[in-house]
């Protein structure tokens, strides 16, 4: 799988319940290579790799994703903690099967790297600034998708 990195999370650790005493570690990331298509994609394994594999790429690079495992993802629980994705399908890196390749900026292709600028929800499913604030007691308690730029930071 080829895509463009769009998502990535920071590096956690959790107690390993097989083996007490010891702890695994995670990172998730989230491909896309296409204007319609894109995958969440999880890594567990020990400290030393899973640090190693998520400092060697960050958002906007792309990367060469070999063997991963292919599972069905459990909708509910997937998507509390990562982006939502059209697909019924999530990939898992292995420390002992899996490889993630990463290429410059240099040796991209165009069309993924234009790909970072669209957004990932369907276009009429925002709410702009000026219709939550006409709107807001209607609103109340409702989850909300907001497409906004930010003018400056200070």
């Amino acid at each position: 799988v080829i895509g463009v990195v769009i998502w990535k999370t920071d590096v956690r650790g959790f107690p390993d319940r097989r083996n007490i005493g010891s702890e695994r570690y995670t990172f998730g990331f989230t491909i896309r290579d296409s204007p319609t298509y894109f995958i969440n994609v999880n890594s567990w394994g020990g400290e030393e790799y899973i640090k190693s594999l998520s400092e060697s790429f960050r958002v906007g690079d792309c990367v060469t994703i070999e063997n991963p495992l292919v599972q069905s993802k459990e909708a509910e629980k997937e998507e509390k903690f990562n982006p939502v994705t059209p697909s019924r399908y999530k990939l898992l890196l292995s420390e002992n099967h899996s490889m993630v390749k990463t290429s410059s900026r240099y040796e991209m292709d165009t069309k993924l790297l234009s790909l970072l600028h669209l957004p990932v929800k369907d276009p009429q499913d925002y709410y702009s600034l000026g219709d939550i604030i006409a709107n807001g007691q209607s609103l109340d308690g409702r989850i909300l998708n907001v497409l906004a730029a930010v003018m400056s930071v200070s």
